[in-house]
């Protein structure tokens, strides 16, 4: 395998862990507060190198279903997220915030949306709730629309100081229900092959770039599960992930973000992970994620207490020591442990994480 690579297009990075994004809801009416960016400055000085911003709702009137999930866009919200920009520069880390739409995936427990919702088939559905035709499919309009909004809010991120995006591709929101054949039943240019379907993303990659320059790193974060359906496999070939992979890397794409429940399983009867498939078959960096040093995975660790800390670090260092991805990402980890770098570093005990702590301010 090829060697580590400390970058992600033009941004060099201090170290391979990333603080992945964590959604969290404490973003009173959608303005992150001095208590957010203290929350991401104490993971700074804690020793991250890239902190990943919980998921931030693009300037589109569909984009979120949560009113204390934070935006990115707002002169309130914006100057908040220019206060935690400048607590984590000044701790010493980069910072991306992660733009995100959720598409038709809602919260309701039947599933039932709140009114019409942007999505590529009109397929709603919730956690735990397979998608159903219960809408209108989006119009060109409206693909427009979602198009302009992902690009604005990458422009603001780069006003802001903010070292690149990270576009939220996975887990079944917007841009994964255009990239899952279950849910994009569209018969225009953004749905058939697995190329098409990639196709929506890969014009909000280029408006990003053309709007921001080349140079303002993308990230793109994808997954296999979806949080209704986990054994989903938009991907079922190493052929059709290269086919999903490539148009975005032509489009700019400098990283991929690949989310797995356990970060140790492989991919397509392997043991390379996804996100060693992702920069082999890619050719650029990669991010691997998912229960690092933890027992159980995020959907587990919500059933209640005994979400014990996991010495599952050597396997990590021998997939790293191989070469299969370049960063990891911890997130629930983390979030108990806001020195998890400096404990792994020194071999002290983790706090093990509760689901409780997401609702917790620090």
């Amino acid at each position: 395998m090829r060697p580590y690579r400390g970058h992600i297009g033009s941004l060099e990075l201090k170290n391979r862990i990333v603080m992945a994004p964590m959604t969290r809801s404490l973003s009173p009416g959608g303005v992150p507060g001095a208590d957010v960016a203290a929350y991401y400055r104490k993971r700074a000085e804690g020793g991250v190198g890239l902190i990943v911003t919980e998921g931030t709702s693009v300037p589109h009137w569909s984009a979120s279903d949560d009113a204390a999930a934070p935006r990115f866009y707002g002169d309130d919200a914006l100057a908040g997220w220019k206060h935690v920009v400048n607590e984590v520069h000044a701790a010493g880390s980069k910072i991306v915030p992660q733009l995100w739409h959720v598409g038709q995936l809602v919260k309701e427990a039947d599933g039932t949306s709140r009114g019409h919702l942007v999505g590529p088939s009109g397929m709603t559905g919730g956690f735990g709730i397979m998608p159903r035709r219960m809408d209108e499919p989006a119009t060109q309009q409206e693909i427009d629309e979602v198009i302009d909004a992902y690009a604005t809010a990458a422009l603001s991120a780069k006003a802001l100081g903010f070292d690149g995006v990270e576009l939220h591709g996975g887990h079944g929101y917007f841009l994964d229900q255009f990239f899952w054949a279950e849910s994009n039943l569209r018969t225009d240019r953004y749905g058939g092959s697995v190329a098409d379907r990639t196709r929506l993303a890969v014009e909000i990659v280029q408006e990003i770039k053309h709007r921001t320059g080349m140079a303002f790193p993308v990230v793109m974060r994808f997954s296999q599960f979806k949080l209704h359906d986990f054994i989903a496999k938009p991907f079922s070939t190493p052929a059709d992930l290269e086919a999903f992979l490539r148009p975005l890397v032509d489009a700019g794409v400098d990283a991929f973000h690949a989310s797995q429940r356990r970060f140790w399983e492989g991919e397509f009867g392997t043991d390379l992970n996804l996100a060693g498939w992702a920069r082999m078959l890619s050719d650029k960096p990669a991010i691997t994620v998912g229960s690092v040093t933890l027992k159980r995975d995020l959907m587990e660790s919500q059933e209640g207490p005994g979400s014990e800390a996991a010495n599952n670090l050597p396997r990590l260092r021998e997939m790293m020591a191989r070469g299969d991805f370049d960063f990891v990402a911890v997130g629930r980890a983390l979030i108990a442990n806001p020195t998890w770098p400096q404990k792994v570093r020194s071999g002290q005990p983790m706090v093990s994480f509760e689901a409780s702590a997401l609702a917790k301010l620090d």
